[in-house]
């Protein structure tokens, strides 16, 4: 409808796309103390979802957020209690401005949601057991125009994922190292 009325509309695919049902921007998982799945959340992650993007200019939000803007035509969750999800700018999905209207924060965690497995104990216990970063929002893609190959749009919705690295030092460069900031710290009062 929206490229019938001149708009610039496309396809995106999500892989593994977070649907997260509190907005708390991590999928959590519950598993008992001998690993079994329990279900205490609404809270998944799809193979795969597709929604839109249309080209918009957004002076409601301000021009800093046109361009592409979300919109997707079989929302999962009510959105100011009917069934809607968009126009969320790509721009404040990637800058996570989740405060935003039009379902920033639950596209924002579609895309970026951490997601985390719990041990439950009890009712009032439980305990992190594992999370990961990196799992959510992968090869987000589109059709490229005129040919059937596939267009990485992923850097539209988020940052590229910082490797971690892994280093050690003695407790005397450690040490060290809290002398120079305290210099430092003296030097700019």
């Amino acid at each position: 409808v929206l490229r019938s009325l001149g708009i610039p509309t496309r396809v995106i695919t999500n892989f593994n796309s977070a649907h997260d049902r509190n907005i708390n921007l991590s999928i959590d998982k519950y598993v008992d103390i001998s690993g079994k799945t329990l279900h205490l959340t609404e809270d998944s992650v799809w193979n795969f979802h597709v929604w839109n993007e249309s080209w918009f200019i957004r002076r409601d939000l301000g021009s800093f957020y046109d361009g592409w803007q979300v919109l997707d035509a079989t929302p999962q969750e009510r959105s100011k209690g009917i069934y809607q999800c968009g126009p969320a700018s790509t721009r404040a999905i990637k800058e996570g401005d989740v405060n935003l209207d039009y379902d920033s924060s639950f596209l924002f965690a579609a895309v970026n949601a951490d997601y985390v497995t719990w041990i439950h104990y009890s009712n009032k216990r439980k305990e992190r057991i594992y999370s990961d970063t990196r799992k959510i929002g992968k090869f987000i893609s589109t059709k490229a125009v005129g040919t059937n190959s596939r267009v990485d749009v992923t850097a539209n919705y988020k940052y590229p994922e910082v490797k971690e690295i892994s280093f050690k030092i003695s407790y005397s460069q450690y040490k060290n190292s809290l002398v120079d900031d305290r210099k430092i710290l003296v030097a700019a009062v």
